[in-house]
């Protein structure tokens, strides 16, 4: 194959794959020689992924991935100086900041496939998804310290899944924590060997799968806002989440059917 061959068939590999398999839509950022780090086309891509995925029904789980010897680098350094100005900086990362509260907005569940390492914008991918299984060679770290940024986007989410002191560790230092660390402080759900990693998602995402899908998506639009509100406005927001979640098909089928003892059929309304 020619050069000019060789350029345009790199060139025509899609920046992120999407794949369907069962009710589980997995993208995978495809940049592995730059260890998938988030350039403002790759970013585009996952918002347009979804954005589309917010209204496909069949949908019940999405898997964020990537694809080489690791998870993501974070944002595409290279990129950044190349255009050093203040404008191309705040549209970049208004771009993902919207990228990573799309996650949270989505109906569906978000788990994070992570191998290998996940620094900076790339470990905020992984605390802004919904869950994370991690392979036992994932490393973790918000890493912009170390060239004299610090890593304030992901901080953002960061500080919402590990403790303060915790969160500022890794923000202060830029020092990588390994998998079991990263489980312990809450950063991810499970860890398992790196052969196991595609298995021990499957299993996840098949048991809410098997739950009402209108029930998943109620819990997970009640779930981040109450976060951010006092006690009495969370727990009015999770009664009305909850009256409503009783007036739907699907909650009046799974209590019939327990009361029964037989399994339940949703009806997805």
């Amino acid at each position: 194959m020619s050069d000019t061959a060789t350029a345009t068939a790199i060139q025509a590999e899609p920046l992120v794959v999407r794949e369907t398999n069962g009710g589980i839509h997995t993208l995978t950022i495809n940049r592995p020689k730059q260890y998938n780090a988030l350039s403002g086309a790759v970013l585009a891509e996952l918002q347009t992924a979804l954005e589309s995925i917010a209204a496909d029904a069949a949908v019940r789980v999405v898997v964020i991935a990537g694809a080489g010897p690791a998870f993501c680098a974070g944002h595409d350094l290279k990129e950044m100086r190349a255009n050093p100005k203040r404008e191309f900086y705040d549209a970049l990362f208004a771009q993902c900041s919207r990228f990573m509260t799309t996650i949270a907005r989505l109906p569906q569940p978000v788990i994070a496939r992570v191998h290998g390492i996940a620094t900076a914008a790339g470990c905020q991918l992984v605390a802004a998804c919904d869950l994370a299984v991690a392979s036992d060679n994932a490393k973790f770290a918000t890493s912009g310290i170390n060239v004299g940024l610090f890593c304030s986007t992901p901080a953002v989410a960061l500080s919402r899944n590990v403790s303060r002191k915790r969160a500022l560790e890794m923000l202060f230092t830029g020092e990588f924590i390994d998998a079991p660390t990263a489980k312990d402080w809450g950063l991810v759900n499970r860890v398992v060997p790196l052969d196991r990693l595609d298995d021990e998602i499957g299993h996840l995402a098949s048991s809410i799968i098997a739950k009402s899908p209108v029930a998943v998506a109620t819990g997970k639009r009640m779930f981040y806002p109450q976060l951010e509100a006092g006690l009495d406005e969370a727990y009015r927001q999770a009664a009305d989440a909850m009256a409503c979640n009783m007036m739907a098909d699907d909650a009046g089928e799974g209590i019939d059917a327990f009361i029964a003892r037989r399994p339940a059929v949703w009806k997805g309304r």
